[in-house]
């Protein structure tokens, strides 16, 4: 079964370097945050879930989150890690920028999400990294966000990160929208 859960091979070895050199740049991060997710998700929800471009370069799924206020449903493309069990791992690097996405911020809030990979969604929890795993995590952070060290220097803050364990297999739906608290 791990076999059918591993990372395709980038295109070329040398598009890693690449991706972090074009990354690290000023007009990257600036362009970046505002065209790759809302072109990722346009061809996701053309291709019925089994495509996004920037799985071209990076492996990315789209996680999609519970709001922490309004309950709403959020689904963002993230570069991820698969382990073989099925766990996803997960960076809130923000491309660098001062504030955590909003992303990390619902899963702190509501850590039951989906995730959606090749045409397939799973169901998900999620758990933040203690400090001391995040060492452990350094290859695989390196390998999905070649920019890591940039980013989180730039941010200035810490950066999120998360392993999502699988709660069940296809999920098909999001999950569920606890009631608003009056």
């Amino acid at each position: 079964m791990a076999a059918n859960h591993r990372p395709r091979r980038l295109l070329h070895p040398m598009i890693h370097p690449l991706i972090a050199r074009i990354g690290g740049t000023r007009t990257f991060r600036v362009l970046g945050p505002h065209l790759l997710p809302a072109v990722d998700r346009s061809v996701h929800r053309l291709s019925k879930g089994r495509w996004v471009p920037s799985r071209l370069v990076l492996p990315t799924v789209l996680l999609t989150t519970t709001g922490r206020r309004t309950g709403r449903q959020r689904t963002t493309p993230l570069c991820a890690h698969r382990y073989p069990d099925g766990g996803w791992l997960v960076a809130g690097t923000n491309f660098g920028r001062r504030h955590h996405p909003a992303w990390s911020t619902n899963l702190l809030h509501h850590p039951i999400a989906t995730v959606s990979w090749r045409g397939h969604t799973e169901r998900v929890t999620a758990r933040r990294l203690r400090p001391e795993e995040l060492a452990e995590e350094r290859a695989h952070l390196l390998r999905i966000v070649p920019v890591y060290d940039t980013y989180a220097a730039l941010a200035g803050r810490d950066v999120r990160v998360f392993r999502l364990t699988p709660t069940g297999r296809d999920a098909g739906a999001p999950p569920d929208v606890p009631a608003a608290a009056g």
